[in-house]
């Protein structure tokens, strides 16, 4: 998987996967941090800001986005829910 941050593009196994600028931003933001668990509360201050005053499950919805989008039977990667915490990306091999 290729993220890009200068064109806001994703690619899955050389494939360009359309994403919105949040869903980009989020995918970045967890991939960055390989193995590290982010609530929703981090998540949505590092990518809306800390002035966001909606909704916190806003995150679930673009995560489950995110996951149809980017789903790949040869992945051996993935956004990893962790109850009652938050979300991380995993590296599985």
């Amino acid at each position: 998987m290729e993220i890009s941050l200068d064109n806001y593009q994703v690619k899955v196994a050389g494939e360009v996967v359309p994403c919105t600028p949040k869903e980009v931003e989020i995918l970045h933001l967890l991939a960055s941090h390989p193995g590290q668990v982010m609530d929703r509360e981090q998540i949505l201050s590092q990518v809306w800001g800390y002035d966001y005053f909606g909704d916190t499950r806003t995150v679930d919805t673009h995560i489950k986005r995110i996951r149809q989008k980017i789903a790949h039977e040869s992945a051996t990667w993935g956004l990893i829910t962790v109850y009652g915490v938050g979300y991380k990306f995993e590296v599985t091999r």
